[in-house]
C-alpha cells in the first residue's frame, strides 16, 4: 500500500475512551472485534435503510438468492444465517409481505415450508450489489493481502474452541 493511502489510525482505546490499559492483548483484541462489528453493522444498516431492509432480512435474501431457483426451508436458512439469534421465520414473513420472497407448504413434508426469492427480491439484490461494491471500496484502508490475512486470522480464532 502506498503511503498516500495510509491513514492515521485511531486506536480502540481512543474510540471507546479507555482510561487504562486492557488486562491483556487478548482482551483488547476481543473488545476491538466487538466494537468493529458494531461499527461495520451500523455502516451496513445505513446502506440498507433506503431499501427498507434490516441486516438480517438482507442476509436471508442473499441466502435465498444462493439457493435459487430451488426452494429452501426455514431450517436451512437458519443454518446459514450470520446472526443465528434472529427469528428466521419472522424474517421470512416480513420478506413475503414485502413481495421479496414466497412461502409454500413443502410437498414432501407438510410440516416444512419452502421459501423462494421472488423476481422482485432478485431485482432488489441486484440494486444492492452495486451499493455493496461501492461500500466495500470504502474499506480499502486494508489492501487485498491485509484483508486476506484478517480473514485468515478470524477463521483461526473461531477454530480455536
Amino acid at each position: 500500500m502506498t503511503s498516500s493511502k495510509r491513514f492515521t489510525s485511531v486506536s480502540i482505546e481512543k474510540d471507546i475512551r479507555q482510561g487504562k490499559d486492557f488486562r491483556s492483548v487478548h482482551q483488547k483484541a476481543v473488545v476491538n472485534l466487538m466494537y468493529t462489528h458494531g461499527w461495520l453493522a451500523a455502516q451496513q444498516a445505513e446502506v440498507l435503510k433506503p431499501f427498507g431492509l434490516t441486516l438480517q432480512q438482507y442476509n436471508v435474501l442473499r441466502i435465498l438468492r444462493g439457493t435459487a431457483p430451488e426452494a429452501t426451508t426455514v431450517n436451512a436458512i437458519i443454518e446459514r444465517m450470520l446472526d443465528r439469534m434472529s427469528n428466521a421465520s419472522r424474517l421470512v414473513d416480513k420478506l413475503v409481505a414485502k413481495g421479496m420472497a414466497s412461502r409454500t407448504v413443502c410437498p414432501n413434508d407438510r410440516r416444512a415450508v419452502d421459501v423462494k426469492i421472488t423476481a422482485a427480491g432478485m431485482a432488489l439484490l441486484a440494486q444492492l450489489d452495486e451499493r455493496q461494491t461501492h461500500w466495500e471500496r470504502n474499506l480499502s484502508t486494508l489492501d487485498a493481502e491485509e484483508a486476506q490475512q484478517l480473514s485468515h486470522l478470524l477463521d483461526k480464532l473461531r477454530n480455536s474452541s
